[in-house]
């Protein structure tokens, strides 16, 4: 088909060792995440499009499974990430991640060694490999901040991003404070953070944060399979190195901030607005926030 805390310090570089290869999982079987191999490149799927792709813990879980079998799978150079049906995502599932949160756990078990954080918050390393992004219709919130999180992004034109968690009582909990900030700079990220308005791929290739646009959906996926294989045809320890370095450029003065956003966001959950804006979405009215 072609359609967490950490020190501020030099960051760790990842001593890889090979893992199983990872498998095929076609949308047939019913998984929540696709894998699809092409040669040297993969692409992987959300796989949730009654829900528009919502992701919910399991969902999270294993696509942060995922993203590490593709990190130590040798045979493998470069990944495009997706969203099956008529949307790449409309970000986190409120309500089945409402229990993990309201316990203060983390979203990745803490002694799951095998999991890289799609959000790039929590793993310890940084993906070795590069993973571009595909997306299309709507990308909002935590989906949202999974694209921001990788390394190369194509947007169909019809697609809608949002960042609005502001306008429900919460607030961007999966980087977006950090890594919107650094690609658009800050009057563009606060504009529609604190806003909550929707932006267009066109606006989105004006702030930097998508580096093309495709007319539709297969063509977003064919120039991502396209950048993939040109990637792939590259030297693979020189790709690992470029971004190994890259990485020592941004994420010492990332850390910080990205250690405290779970904090923040369990501090938030259980506030008076937070309830309310829950509540305002399931009854389809305007909330009534009162700053508690």
């Amino acid at each position: 088909m072609l359609p967490v805390s950490a020190s501020a310090a030099t960051p760790k570089v990842a001593n890889k060792s090979p893992g199983l290869p990872l498998a095929d999982i076609p949308a047939s079987s019913g998984a929540t995440i696709t894998v699809e191999r092409h040669d040297t490149t993969v692409l992987i799927g959300i796989n949730r499009p009654e829900l528009q792709n919502r992701i919910d813990p399991d969902t999270y879980l294993a696509l942060a499974r995922t993203l590490y079998q593709y990190d130590h799978d040798d045979s493998l150079r470069a990944a495009v990430l997706f969203g099956h049906g008529d949307h790449f995502s409309r970000g986190i599932d409120v309500a089945a991640f409402a229990p993990v949160i309201a316990s203060g756990q983390p979203f990745l078990p803490a002694n799951d060694h095998s999991a890289q954080d799609p959000l790039e918050k929590a793993s310890p390393v940084r993906l070795s490999k590069p993973l571009i992004v595909a997306v299309h219709g709507d990308t909002w919130n935590m989906a949202h901040e999974i694209f921001l999180a990788a390394d190369i992004r194509v947007a169909a034109s019809n697609t809608n991003f949002g960042q609005d968690e502001n306008t429900h009582g919460r607030f961007p909990g999966g980087g977006s404070t950090v890594r919107f900030v650094r690609e658009a700079g800050w009057g563009n990220a606060m504009r529609y953070m604190l806003t909550g308005d929707h932006w267009s791929a066109a606006e989105a290739f004006r702030m930097g944060l998508v580096q093309t646009i495709a007319a539709n959906v297969d063509d977003a996926m064919q120039a991502a399979l396209e950048l993939a294989t040109k990637i792939a045809a590259c030297g693979p320890l020189g790709i690992r190195t470029t971004l190994e370095s890259a990485h020592l450029a941004i994420v010492p003065t990332e850390t910080p901030a990205l250690s405290q956003i779970d904090a923040q966001f369990g501090r938030l959950f259980h506030t008076r607005d937070f309830k309310e804006g829950k509540q305002a979405d399931e009854q389809g009215r305007k909330p009534d926030f009162k700053g508690y």
